[in-house]
């Protein structure tokens, strides 16, 4: 059984949806970012960093004591490499896999996050810094338009890579970035988001969302309060 702690967004989104194209047994756990569950004591316990999600794992495969894994790329790599699916044992192709992954972790996820920051939710509006990440943002997108001609998924087969990269242009809206320019993201986007574990994952937790945009205690407990 897998504890997994979480919240309806969009790092949220990626280990939801590989626990439902996994179909393995979990139990989700509320983590209300909006309400500063991430600050308290306990949750830290999981999650040093202090943010969702986080897992436990109660039967890791050495057969040891439960598992704690947090960091998105990292809990991805350990479900797929545990369960052999969606990330390829091959060389090359694990590789490629973990590249685009890595590319998503460390690239289109920040700069995402950053532009919906200041083009949706900053009280200022900063306009150098609305346009230096949208711009990365768009730079971001050509770089996988381009990866996706001629294939149907990021690396030939659907994997982690996949998963990890739809969760955060899933809210390419909110950027203010349309996908109007990559066509081979869209058409990536629409196989990817007509998967009925994506659909799954997507839902999980729905009903708690909560608009930041209309909340102070929300903005104060993601943007402003650090324990």
């Amino acid at each position: 059984m897998i504890d997994l702690y979480s919240w309806a967004a969009p790092n949220g989104h990626k280990v939801q949806i590989l626990v439902e194209e996994l179909e393995i047994p979990y139990r989700a756990i509320p983590i209300n970012i909006t309400a500063g569950d991430q600050h308290t004591d306990g949750y830290r316990a999981i999650n040093p960093n202090g943010k969702i999600p986080a897992i436990v794992d109660h039967a890791p495969s050495d057969g040891g004591v439960p598992f704690t894994v947090f960091e998105t790329g990292a809990i991805m790599v350990y479900l797929a490499e545990k369960e052999k699916r969606f990330l390829p044992t091959e060389l090359r192709q694990r590789s490629e896999v973990l590249q685009w992954l890595f590319w998503q972790v460390g690239g289109i996820g920040p700069m995402m996050g950053q532009a919906q920051h200041f083009f949706r939710y900053a009280a200022e509006k900063v306009p150098y810094a609305i346009t230096r990440y949208q711009t990365e943002t768009r730079r971001l997108l050509k770089v996988l338009d381009d990866r996706l001609e001629g294939r149907e998924f990021i690396c030939d087969e659907y994997s982690i890579a996949d998963m990890a990269s739809f969760a955060w242009i899933r809210i390419h809206k909110m950027t203010g970035v349309p996908l109007d320019e990559f066509p081979r993201v869209q058409d990536w986007y629409g196989r990817v988001r007509s998967r009925p574990g994506v659909g799954r994952g997507l839902d999980l937790l729905r009903d708690q969302w909560v608009d930041v945009t209309k909340s102070d205690e929300a903005k104060l407990n993601l943007f402003k309060k650090n324990r």
